[in-house]
């Protein structure tokens, strides 16, 4: 009876100090952060209430509320959140945290007397999960819990939520040591020989510096998950402009391994680059850059029988980060010849977007032989690479006399200082009316701002109008019979103004309309130069979807031809892919006169690439439509609304099996389709491109059958004609 009570007594005595109730230091339900200390601009003024608009799905946090620093600018900003002094109570401090991985630049550390005793990041992942910090050794004393985003590198934010103090710890990895920094730098010399310096890449190692010096002069720097071990895939830095030259390779960062540049390689092809263009999620239609993330199409132009697209490449490594121009030219827009990056990053900042024009009259003075300057304007974005700590935001140009091969920057840069916050992504046309340039820019809180110039250097405001968020862009079409022509202003989001601008100032005779009804759009671009017997407004975009276990991320949506027409709702935008689409058709399978009355797939249709069109009519079904390798397409008869719906997936997101849906009359009784069908991207032109859905996707994995299918009644499909497709990789 004696044991009996003293085991009760202990377990009661264990129970009491390991059930004490914890003690909440923030669960950041509120509308502003209270009494916590707010430095920088990432935060905002109070807790994000979840996903902001162009992030990932941010998932795993508890309530309403958390801390967010992607904020609406993404990445870019900075900033540290500082907690009021409280006593430690409790054995454990525990915390959701996801966001970034960026020891010691982006994470929850926790001061006691003035000093970092414990620090955690992210995982690059938007799921929050449990860390816990081991603060037995500290209890009675005061600590400072420090959130803070010192990076605008690719995944530079953090999240964090519902900070307490417990007896029992959450997570199994428990942090009880004090972090070690180590910012020692190593060393390397090499003679250049070869085209490229091949650096091997391990996605979920911490990121390091790396710095090119020639002469003791930076040449290059920019940060990569350097492999210590084997590496997930090779990166290149094409060095072949400093051939015949000593370079001295620095690395900054945690690297315990002291021979981690040995690795480094030189040759004149990527290593284990074998495999480019066949791996498992490469789109086979759609432009992606052979390694590295790529995002905003940049620079459009059209000179002397090629398009040029330039785009913002991080050319070292998976996520976003390292912004430069990446380059690509083709003498069709379907296939195309990546030719490394144009520009890269500098003491002015790393090369955010911006556009490109031919200066045929030479109005800036750069022509030095037979071809015509291309002239790059972009943002060099000041504060987001250590090479141009402290610099702000401003524009600058770069020209090239040799057909876009290479390109110089201008010894008067920025030709644009800067204005505020991060005003970014000029955009330049020929205004002919006036003979002169004209140049808009995000100015940031949705302001759009104009500038004239007479050479391309010099530049004066003529006017600002509240509009979109960031990319710009701005061009004239004419409205169907092409007598009447009007002027877009659009933003990153193809929300656009249909309006009247004289050269200084662009007055809308819309609200703003919806462009893109997709899931995986943003910051298109159209061609400029585009010859008069042409004529065409042809437009890409960034393609926002994941690619997963791959050496290269993101897209470039397949480009379309826009055109302005007048509908019962007033002058809308088309959008059809373009003509040259038919280059990559091999076998037709075609059927017309059919009468649909259930499910039925198609037969004799092998692939998983392929340009679909289709007429139906609208009788008494109530919904009828396709099914393409489980990517279904339905026209709801009786709401008189198209819904475009990817399937699920193990790969991705799930947001990528979410529908969308707009709002489509019949045309004469009609509902026509034009398909475009990739591996990782579904595009949808319903009723000659009335409405434009860009949709990611994940059918690698997906049953290939094309089925047709009406419900609640049958339906007439007058024809469907499906085009198997080429790979523009052959």
């Amino acid at each position: 009876m004696f044991k009996k009570t003293v085991l009760l007594t202990l377990l009661i005595c264990c129970s009491l100090a390991y059930g004490a109730d914890d003690i909440l230091i923030a669960d950041f339900e509120g509308d502003d952060y209270g009494s916590w200390q707010v430095r920088g601009e990432c935060f905002g003024d109070g807790p994000a209430k979840g996903t902001f608009p162009h992030q990932r799905e941010v998932t795993g946090f508890l309530g309403k509320g958390l801390v967010n620093s992607h904020l609406y600018a993404g990445d870019e900003l900075q900033g540290t959140l500082i907690s009021p002094s409280f006593k430690i109570e409790r054995k454990y401090i525990n915390f959701l945290i996801g966001g970034g991985k960026h020891p010691s630049r982006a994470g929850v550390t926790l001061r006691i007397d003035g000093e970092t005793a414990r620090t955690a990041t992210g995982k690059n992942s938007e799921k929050l999960q449990w860390a816990t910090f081991d603060v037995t050794e500290f209890r009675g004393k005061e600590g400072v819990i420090r959130i803070m985003d010192h990076t605008s590198e690719g995944w530079g934010h953090i999240n964090v939520d519902n900070i307490v103090q417990s007896n029992v710890p959450k997570s199994e990895n428990i942090i009880d040591e004090k972090p070690l920094y180590r910012n020692r730098t190593l060393t390397r010399k090499m003679t250049i020989r070869e085209k490229y310096i091949n650096l091997p890449v391990a996605n979920d190692n911490n990121r390091q510096r790396i710095r090119l010096l020639l002469d003791g002069r930076i040449v290059r720097e920019f940060v990569i998950a350097l492999a210590q071990g084997e590496a997930d895939y090779w990166v290149v830095a094409d060095v072949s402009e400093f051939k015949g030259k000593q370079m001295t390779i620095e690395s900054e960062g945690m690297a315990k391994n002291d021979k981690i540049l040995n690795q480094l390689k030189q040759a004149d092809y990527i290593i284990g680059g074998e495999n480019i263009y066949h791996e498992k999620l490469r789109p086979q239609f759609h432009f992606t850059s052979k390694r590295g993330w790529n995002n905003d199409t940049n620079g459009m132009v059209y000179y002397d029988g090629e398009y040029h697209m330039f785009y913002q490449h991080n050319p070292y490594g998976w996520p976003w980060g390292n912004m430069s121009w990446g380059h690509a030219v083709s003498s069709d827009m379907i296939h195309w010849k990546e030719i490394g990056d144009a520009i890269h990053p500098d003491e002015l900042g790393t090369i955010f977007s911006g556009s490109a024009v031919v200066d045929k009259n030479n109005t800036a003075g750069f022509q030095t032989g037979s071809e015509k300057p291309i002239v790059c304007f972009y943002t060099s974005a000041g504060g987001t690479n250590p090479w141009s700590e402290g610099q702000p935001f401003t524009q600058s140009i770069a020209y090239s006399n040799d057909r876009g091969r290479t390109f110089t920057r201008y010894d008067g840069n920025p030709v644009i200082k800067h204005i505020r916050g991060g005003n970014r992504d000029p955009k330049v046309i020929w205004y002919k009316p006036s003979g002169q340039w004209v140049l808009v820019l995000y100015i940031e809180e949705g302001e759009m701002a104009f500038f004239t110039s007479d050479n391309l250097k010099n530049w004066t405001e003529q006017s600002r109008i509240k509009s979109f968020h960031e990319c710009p862009e701005l061009f004239e079409l004419p409205v169907a019979d092409k007598q009447n022509k009007k002027w877009i202003l659009s933003g990153a989001s193809g929300d656009y103004f249909v309006g009247n601008f004289d050269g200084k100032e662009f007055k809308p005779e819309t609200k703003a309309i919806k462009f893109n009804y997709g899931n995986a759009f943003y910051a298109s671009q159209t061609f400029n130069d585009i010859p008069r017997e042409d004529g065409r407004r042809i437009q890409m975009g960034w393609g926002q979807v994941p690619m997963p276990d791959m050496p290269f991320n993101q897209m470039i949506t397949f480009p379309v031809e826009l055109t302005l027409r007048s509908t019962d709702q007033g002058i809308r935008m088309f959008a059809e892919p373009v003509k040259e689409v038919e280059k990559l058709h091999k076998k037709r399978h075609s059927f017309s006169n059919m009468t649909i009355d259930g499910a039925e797939t198609l037969p004799g249709i092998n692939g998983e690439l392929f340009h679909i069109k289709a007429e139906f009519e609208v009788g008494a079904a109530s919904s009828f439509g396709l099914v393409v390798r489980e990517f279904k397409i339905t026209y709801n008869a009786e709401e008189g609304r198209i819904i475009c719906k990817g399937p699920e997936s193990s790969i991705g997101r799930e947001r990528f099996s979410e529908p969308r849906s707009a709002p489509l009359k019949p045309v004469d009784g009609k509902v026509s389709l034009d398909i475009l069908v990739d591996r990782t991207m579904v595009e949808i032109y319903p009723n000659d491109g009335r409405f434009y859905f860009p949709m990611g996707v994940y059918l690698v994995d997906k049953d290939p059958a094309i089925k047709v299918f009406s419900k609640g009644g049958k339906t007439r499909l007058n024809y469907l004609n499906v085009y198997e497709l080429d790979s523009i990789w052959k």
